[in-house]
């Protein structure tokens, strides 16, 4: 069985002169995916990227026959060839099917690299070739791994940011490693040699006004501003953000409070919350008395209800979706605020277990028996 491996141990192998005649670069981090093929061609060809040894192909225009004919070939002043198909999530089945002998016997002298966002496990062509390929895992970076990459490339193009600017930056690029990366190269170019990259300088490359942030439109949730949460919204996709990014950007907002949330609950104190959250630590408290648990665990699924409408293209336009996912964000809030006090004589709220969605944990919540 083929191994998988991140895009770093795939540069480190490259670096030993391990090459494997088989890749499926696969991930929805799509500047991730193009790094890795970038070093794969790079390692194999050089830096000329010989046109006589390189051939690309794309999975929704390509038979399987062209594939494997094409990676038969022997390579022309060079010993090796590399073949490159993009998109493979799109071959058809029955190209699939003219691949599968290939990837029994492939041919020693040709690198064949696949590529996709995401492939489909359980047809018998993606079992095939993750049993015989190298596999170089692109998803998303994970929370820990987020903040040493971002200062890795910062480091990159020779800038240092602050907290503050860190934290607008994710905000407003909602992870996007690609966002991430073209805010950084414009910084440079923009922030005087020597001096630390603030969340003005951000705002200012991005055109961002004030008081329309993640946080600014966590904060009008929180407080129930209806009016203020509409306006930031129609202020962002004005200014050109993505549906997703904005969805994305707020997701990760409510991660957070749940981190918090948890903080608090195990005995954490004040300012270890305020650190996490970026505000005042004497402000801190009544900011999060402002999202129960119950609200907490109801936004889950209102986030994951409005990814899959934007992302299926279902209903109705992505401003509407947007829309109606903050208004019902408001109206939980203020439904769970102020909870009506228990009768005489009714129990007492009893705990449930947290449970996982989505590899998100959930913060414990409490429900009343009827």
């Amino acid at each position: 069985m083929a191994s998988s491996i991140s895009p770093a141990q795939l540069t480190a192998q490259l670096a030993q002169g391990t090459v494997a005649p088989l890749y499926l670069v696969a991930g929805e981090e799509d500047l991730l995916r193009d790094m890795a093929l970038a070093a794969l061609k790079t390692s194999l060809l050089g830096e000329g990227e010989s046109d006589f040894n390189c051939d690309l192909f794309y999975g929704d225009d390509v038979s399987g026959s062209e594939i494997v004919t094409c990676a038969s070939e022997v390579a022309v002043f060079a010993p090796r060839r590399v073949v490159v198909v993009k998109a493979a999530d799109k071959l058809p089945a029955k190209e699939c099917e003219a691949i599968l002998s290939y990837l029994k016997d492939p041919n020693d002298s040709t690198t064949v690299i696949f590529v996709a966002s995401k492939l489909d496990g359980r047809l018998k062509f993606t079992q095939a070739l993750t049993k015989s390929a190298v596999t170089v895992d692109c998803a998303p970076l994970r929370e820990v791994q987020w903040l040493p990459w971002l200062r890795q490339d910062a480091e990159r193009v020779g800038i240092r940011l602050n907290d503050e600017a860190i934290e607008l930056l994710k905000e407003a690029c909602g992870g996007s490693l690609y966002s991430v990366r073209r805010e950084l190269e414009k910084l440079a170019a923009y922030v005087s040699p020597g001096l630390s990259v603030t969340a003005a300088d951000v705002a200012t490359l991005r055109g961002t006004e004030p008081g329309a942030s993640v946080f600014d439109l966590t904060l009008a949730i929180g407080a129930r501003n209806r009016g203020r949460v509409l306006a930031i919204l129609a202020r962002n996709l004005e200014a050109g953000e993505a549906p997703l990014r904005i969805l994305g950007s707020l997701a990760w907002q409510y991660r957070r409070l749940w981190k918090v949330k948890e903080i608090a609950r195990q005995g954490g104190r004040e300012g270890e919350a305020a650190r996490t959250l970026r505000m005042d630590p004497a402000k801190v408290r009544s900011f999060l008395d402002q999202f129960p648990d119950a609200h907490l665990q109801e936004a889950l699924g209102l986030l994951l209800d409005a990814d899959a409408k934007l992302k299926g293209g279902s209903g109705g336009r992505p401003a509407r979706i947007l829309e109606g996912l903050l208004l019902r964000l408001c109206d939980r809030g203020q439904a769970q605020a102020r909870p009506p006090s228990p009768s005489r004589g009714a129990e007492a709220p009893q705990p449930v277990r947290a449970r996982t969605i989505s590899n998100v944990r959930t913060i414990s919540v409490r429900q009343t028996r009827s």
